[in-house]
């Protein structure tokens, strides 16, 4: 006798999510929402049963580091801005807080991996070049590339931003770790500050 089974790769998202937790949710921005919001697996006051919400998360976590561990198979050239995108796309589009990484490169341009400078809003404060170039210098990188995401998807730089890449870009220089770019992460979208001019 055999048992009958479910052909997941044929249901929707919100089918998917069902067969998990129990209960339909609407995912306006599709699977976005599970990642950086889980919460709305809350809406219109149901709560999760215990085990459905560590299921979800279960869930979340494995989805996060398969991203992850694409993105270190990722080991081409940079040659432009869509190269670093490529690499800190998976990494940083579904982090729920604001991550500041550098990006590592050899001297021929080549990954030769990330380091996670801070956690939080973008300021001065806590993107310190000191951090920035320590992880730089640990690493013997010929130049870096630093990246912000905006958890809310939209890549368009601030004024802080701004900021903070002229302030590494004057530090690169006189540690003689050249800053190449600044990649700012949306959800499947990226703005470069050197594309933007603010970088030369």
């Amino acid at each position: 006798m055999t048992t009958k089974t479910t052909d997941f790769a044929t249901l929707s998202n919100e089918e998917l999510i069902k067969e998990a937790v129990g209960k339909y949710v609407a995912m306006p921005n599709g699977l976005r929402d599970i990642l950086i919001n889980p919460e709305i697996l809350e809406s219109e006051g149901k709560a999760l049963t215990p085990a459905a919400y560590k299921k979800v998360m279960v869930i979340r976590e494995l989805s996060r580091r398969l991203l992850q561990e694409g993105a270190r198979e990722y080991t081409s050239i940079v040659r432009g801005p869509n190269d670093a995108a490529a690499y800190l796309m998976p990494i940083l589009r579904y982090e729920v807080k604001e991550n500041f990484v550098a990006l590592l490169l050899n001297t021929k341009n080549k990954i030769v991996g990330h380091r996670v400078i801070s956690v939080g809003s973008l300021s001065a404060s806590i993107v310190h070049p000191r951090e920035v170039f320590k992880e730089a210098v640990k690493a013997s990188a010929a130049s870096i590339i630093v990246a912000y995401n905006h958890p809310s998807g939209d890549p368009t730089p601030s004024r802080e931003d701004v900021a903070v890449t002229e302030r590494l870009i004057k530090a690169g220089k006189i540690m003689d770790i050249p800053v190449l770019d600044h990649i700012i992460i949306g959800d499947s979208r990226y703005i470069s500050m050197k594309e933007r001019g603010h970088i030369k």
